[in-house]
């Protein structure tokens, strides 16, 4: 949580599925977090292209809608990723 909270300040954070995939397919990623609610087509997913970079995929043990809170956004958040 941590990792995700400093890096928001500094602006290395992503949110959402396809611009963490869009992300991934420029090597630009250098870790994914996915909230413990995530559907499981969007985890499948984001872990397999996330394995072509070696990416680690962190499954957090917050919601959804938790995760929208601690990234400062009105709306519920599966998929945030940390820039390199």
């Amino acid at each position: 949580m941590d990792e995700i909270k400093k890096n928001l300040e500094t602006g290395k954070l992503v949110i959402g599925t396809k611009r963490t995939i869009k992300a991934i397919k420029n090597s630009s990623v250098a870790k994914i977090f996915l909230a413990s609610n995530c559907p499981e087509i969007i985890s499948e997913d984001v872990e397999y292209y996330g394995a072509f970079d070696e990416v680690p995929v962190e499954k957090l043990n917050i919601a959804c809608d938790e995760l929208g809170i601690v990234c400062k956004k009105p709306f519920l958040i599966s998929v945030v990723s940390i820039l390199k």
